[in-house]
């Protein structure tokens, strides 16, 4: 006679490993829902490693061919002095002259007694930022000629740029992404859990800005990566 199992006990142990995977699938599923997020920071200071420089001068008077004359030979003046002190050609940028007819402007109230005013600008632009920074305080040189470089429109600020980002960029996300993990770690012990892997990592904003007011030369650079991680018992 064959033996069988009765049809009760091959339902009874179904339902025992059916429950078994459940609970399973539920502390997994527990597990899962348990997740901390954190930033990790790293900053770098770094010399900037271009600088463009706008030198723009005014020419006011009555004859416009006269004025293109003394702007001319100014311009002559100004490249002259740049490339004496080491500046290259490719280095340096002449923009057509803007025109302003005075009589032209209805809004001006006071009359004025100049018809045309003319704007020059000339801009270098380089990577030799100590060069640049060096010739900004012998200007000097070209007041001896008559030649007033400078104004106070936003347009005509020197500005100082970094452009190698991509060169110390794995080395700072590498420490943003440690500095991560060490918070993580520390949220896990305090709660009593392991930390367990990571869910989703975002590598988040990366700053340059001014050290501050007085330094635009020198740029702090900031990278902040976001990453969550499982918490697990």
């Amino acid at each position: 006679m064959e033996n069988k199992i009765p049809e009760s006990i091959i339902l009874a142990i179904g339902l025992i490993l059916l429950g078994s995977m459940i609970k399973g699938g539920i502390k997994i599923f527990s597990e899962r829902d348990r997740v901390v997020s954190v930033k990790g920071l790293s900053e770098m200071e770094v010399p900037a490693n271009r600088v463009i420089w706008p030198l723009p001068f005014k020419e006011v008077g009555n004859d416009l061919l006269v004025l293109y004359d003394e702007l001319k030979a100014k311009n002559e003046a100004i490249v002259a002095f740049l490339k004496k002190n080491g500046i290259n050609d490719n280095e340096i940028s002449i923009s057509a002259p803007q025109v302003i007819d005075m009589e032209a402007d209805r809004y001006r109230s006071v009359p004025s007694p100049y018809r045309y005013n003319i704007t020059s600008v000339i801009t270098v632009m380089s990577d030799n930022v100590e060069l640049v920074r060096r010739l900004m305080s012998e200007q000097g040189e070209l007041l001896q000629k008559g030649i007033a470089v400078g104004g106070d429109e936003y347009q005509y600020n020197v500005q100082y740029l970094f452009t190698k980002l991509n060169d110390i960029k794995p080395q700072m996300i590498e420490e943003a992404t440690k500095n991560a993990r060490i918070a993580a770690e520390k949220f896990a012990r305090d709660s009593n859990s392991k930390l367990g892997k990571i869910k989703s990592a975002n590598q988040g904003q990366i700053t340059i800005s001014d050290r501050d007011a007085n330094t635009p030369y020198i740029k702090n650079i900031r990278v902040v990566s976001t990453i969550d991680y499982y918490l697990k018992d």
